[in-house]
């Protein structure tokens, strides 16, 4: 794919209208950004109302105090009438090269236990083998890039029927893609949010027993049935800590941890078993 240092990005906006929407959606009043940047709040009011064009610096200064995603940032400049400045690079261009290697190498030492990474909209990136292998028979359909994992966990055809705990689980992503949209304003985001919501609960998961297991009620575990049995995993997620590439500070890492020693026992099985019908195949 063709790297490009930018996007072209495109906007009818006004400077101001995309300010007050970030404001408000932060919950922040003119009187709190602008103390946050140290202007006054008669300049902010004129900022918003289009009375006064802010500089390159002052977009950027407000954008950085409003915690904006280096997309939206991009977006606020273009409408002010500058050129980006956050980059937009495929994940196969050569100058993110040591950023994809230092995926790759995450996602492969933490094999034998389930990783991925994924980007904004969370399709799929990059999954190790342990991970791949837990996907197991699921409609080839959901499996066509971009693969949506979370499409992927929750739609029936996919591994809602292996979801011990589907309710529970499927809450908590919901829960999460709210976080998200408060965060980013993603449209697409919340469009996925009534998607999961509408597929049904699996009718093996409606009849199972809530577990007596809360895991000091500080995370919300994920039980997959495997062909070793229940797998009880619990999730984090890893991100970039300073990205100045818009693609770069989009892509997260998720990976699953066991949450008792009988699911790392299992997860290690599953490694002993991959790893040997390799060396058969070989």
């Amino acid at each position: 794919m063709k790297s490009a240092s930018t996007q072209p990005v495109n906007t009818d906006r006004h400077v101001g209208d995309y300010l007050r929407e970030w404001r408000q959606r932060r919950r922040l009043s003119q009187m709190d950004l602008a103390l946050e940047a140290e202007i006054s709040t008669r300049h902010l009011s004129f900022l918003e109302t289009g009375r006064s064009q802010p500089s390159r610096e002052m977009v950027l200064l407000l954008a950085e105090k409003l915690d904006m995603p280096l997309r939206e940032r991009n977006i606020m400049l273009v409408s002010a009438g500058f050129a980006p400045v956050y980059s937009q690079r495929s994940l196969d261009d050569p100058a993110l090269a040591s950023m994809r290697h230092a995926v790759d190498l995450v996602l492969k030492g933490h094999d034998p236990y389930p990783a991925l990474a994924v980007d904004r909209h969370w399709s799929l990136v990059s999954a190790n083998d342990a991970l791949v292998s837990l996907i197991g028979d699921v409609d080839p359909a959901l499996m066509k890039p971009p693969v949506n994992v979370l499409r992927l966990s929750i739609h029936p055809a996919g591994l809602a029927r292996r979801i011990v705990n589907f309710t529970e689980w499927r809450n908590h992503l919901v829960h999460r893609l709210h976080q998200q949209v408060d965060a980013t304003g993603d449209a697409v985001l919340a469009s996925l949010i009534e998607e999961l919501r509408s597929y049904p609960t699996p009718d093996a998961a409606a009849r199972a027993p809530k577990s007596n297991h809360d895991y000091a009620g500080i995370v919300v575990p994920f039980q997959l049935t495997t062909g070793e049995g229940v797998l009880t995993l619990f999730s984090t997620t890893t991100i970039f800590g300073t990205p100045v590439d818009v693609t770069l500070s989009e892509l997260a890492i998720e990976a699953f941890f066991p949450a008792d020693p009988e699911s790392g026992a299992s997860l290690r099985r599953l490694a002993e078993k991959r790893q040997a019908a390799a060396a058969a195949a070989g």
